[in-house]
């Protein structure tokens, strides 16, 4: 799987021309536009399949009115009158003040360190790995992250997405697809106590392995462009929430999987508008 593009500072902007067939207004959210519907095994409300989508983990901005579900990050609001969907960066550690935090506040032994002591660090991103390469480890990240999970509840959010499922695959063999399984469990566990729903971020590695990760739907990063939507798809009955940050790849997905799956195309920065090089179209 792909390293993420999350928020890649610096990146080249997009420009957007208008596309046909896609929506940028439309009918708020209300009795006939749900925002969401259906339940899980655990009696939590899901996402409805094909709602229009908005990613605001960049930082959070008044959605269009035809949109009825948000992602914003954990430090965020959420969204009135929205099914809000929590970003929370649950196997890294975010760069700068968040991961002084966890070497400052939390204990340092939670990050991943390598053979020499050092710790291991997604270099796209700058950002530490959390060790869950044991069971006790990943109880003491959980007094961690949990708490994030908690606080998404409290603030009214309705389903939470752990981000870098697929740290293992940039821990140069220190940590392994089994741990991101359990650890994954740990965090679905704590959110459905929380009540939340819980969304699989990336990693079609470890879709075989729903029933154990307890995933109720997905949150994906060009799925079309690696060619794994229909993977998404298949398990999570449709409710994938896919972005795309190429023209080109939106504009295969919004025609393949347009009446099906929410698709939306954004800036690499996920920006809000005004900013620089800011785009957000949907099918």
């Amino acid at each position: 799987m792909p390293v993420p593009l999350r928020r890649a500072a610096g990146a080249l902007a997009l420009v957007v021309l208008p596309l046909a067939g896609c929506s940028t207004a439309g009918p708020a959210p209300g009795p006939d536009h749900p925002t969401a519907t259906g339940t899980t095994r655990h009696g939590l409300r899901l996402p409805a399949a094909n709602a229009v989508f908005d990613y605001q983990i960049g930082g959070p901005y008044p959605p269009a009115d035809n949109v009825t579900v948000v992602s914003r990050d954990r430090t965020a609001p959420p969204a009135p009158g929205r099914y809000n969907v929590c970003y929370v960066n649950a196997f890294q550690a975010q760069p700068g003040a968040d991961a002084r935090q966890w070497w400052q506040w939390h204990h340092p032994a939670l990050l991943l360190r390598d053979r020499d002591g050092e710790p291991v660090i997604d270099e796209d991103w700058d950002e530490p790995l959390l060790d869950i390469s044991t069971s006790a480890k990943r109880t003491a990240v959980m007094g961690v992250v949990g708490a994030w999970i908690d606080g998404c509840a409290k603030a009214g959010f309705d389903a939470v997405e752990p981000d870098n499922l697929d740290s293992y695959e940039r821990s140069h063999d220190l940590l392994t697809k089994d741990d991101a399984r359990a650890f994954a469990a740990l965090l679905t566990r704590r959110a459905h106590d929380r009540g939340l729903a819980a969304a699989q971020k990336n990693t079609s590695d470890l879709l075989p392995e729903r029933r154990r990760t307890g995933f109720d739907f997905a949150v994906t990063e060009e799925c079309a462009r690696y060619q794994e939507c229909s993977d998404y798809a298949e398990t999570y009955d449709d409710r994938v929430f896919d972005i795309e940050y190429r023209r080109s790849d939106f504009d295969i997905a919004c025609h393949a999987w347009g009446d099906r799956l929410s698709l939306t195309l954004r800036d690499r920065n996920v920006g809000r508008p005004g900013e620089h090089g800011y785009v957000r179209r949907a099918c």
